[in-house]
């Protein structure tokens, strides 16, 4: 893959302006919005499922699903969507946020699994535990590095015939069969709240602009890596680097894209 295949997505992106309907947790809601805002994609929060299918029918362009702050009465709204996406035939993302650890969400995150999401993004420790691996991380908070998920991952790709997205300070997408790393990114990105979800929001815009999923989750970790580093480089600390984590978004170019992403040969590794 090139890095103009990338650049590619972020042009599309800005000019489709792809609607995302994103089930996401409490916590992280405003974050979510504003980063999907500053890419160029229209971000919408529901609550209810029949709006959420009604949505969908009418003019949604994907679906995220996260379980961040996960109840009963979310996870049947969250069923209802992942069903109208479908019949819509609507990309969807699943963002396992710390299944493994706990009973409710792993139980519901492994029935998602059955409901063949588009794509999966978590971390490590997420993503290990969705393959039954591991047993989960700390929280949200990953206990392993991108790379010793890599063989979950693509386990996890063939037994969904998805897209997979592991993020670290090596970002990881593989569908089953093939591997990319991309290199972008900071520290600082894992010390400020909903960086990490709405990264899920950004895949799902990401893969609506894609001309495949496999793409459109690599465009997703190069753009939200080159802001997060660019953003790193104006404001050292974490509470002055998440707004200007969204200017470094609203600024970025497809010509950025196409010149610095990173893509991580195997003999850097």
């Amino acid at each position: 893959m090139k890095t103009e295949d990338l650049a590619a997505v972020l042009e599309n992106l800005r000019v489709k302006k792809p609607l995302i309907l994103s089930l996401t947790n409490s916590v992280v809601q405003n974050f979510t919005a504003n980063m999907l805002l500053a890419v160029g994609a229209a971000p919408v929060m529901l609550n209810d499922s029949v709006e959420c299918a009604q949505l969908l029918k009418a003019c949604g362009s994907g679906l995220l699903v996260n379980v961040g702050t996960l109840s009963t009465a979310q996870a049947e709204v969250m069923r209802c969507a992942v069903d109208a996406a479908h019949a819509a035939g609507i990309p969807w993302v699943l963002d396992p946020v710390a299944v493994g650890l706990l009973g409710f969400r792993t139980e519901f995150c492994q029935e998602l699994l059955s409901m063949h999401p588009t794509l999966i993004r978590g971390n490590a420790s997420e993503i290990m535990a969705l393959a039954g691996e591991a047993a989960g991380g700390r929280g949200t908070d990953t206990t392993e590095e991108s790379a010793v998920a890599l063989h979950a991952a693509q386990t996890l790709a063939r037994r969904c015939s998805c897209s997979v997205l592991v993020t670290g300070a090596v970002d990881y997408v593989t569908d089953g069969q093939r591997v990319l790393a991309l290199g972008n990114g900071d520290e600082l990105m894992t010390r400020v709240t909903g960086v990490g979800c709405a990264m899920g929001a950004l895949a799902a815009a990401c893969v609506a602009a894609a001309p495949d999923c496999f793409t459109g989750a690599a465009a997703c970790a190069a753009i939200l890596g080159l802001a997060g580093e660019r953003a790193a480089s104006r404001c050292p600390r974490p509470g002055s680097f998440a707004p200007v984590l969204l200017d470094e978004l609203d600024a970025l170019t497809p010509s950025d894209v196409e010149k610095f992403t990173r893509i991580v040969q195997d003999s850097d590794l």
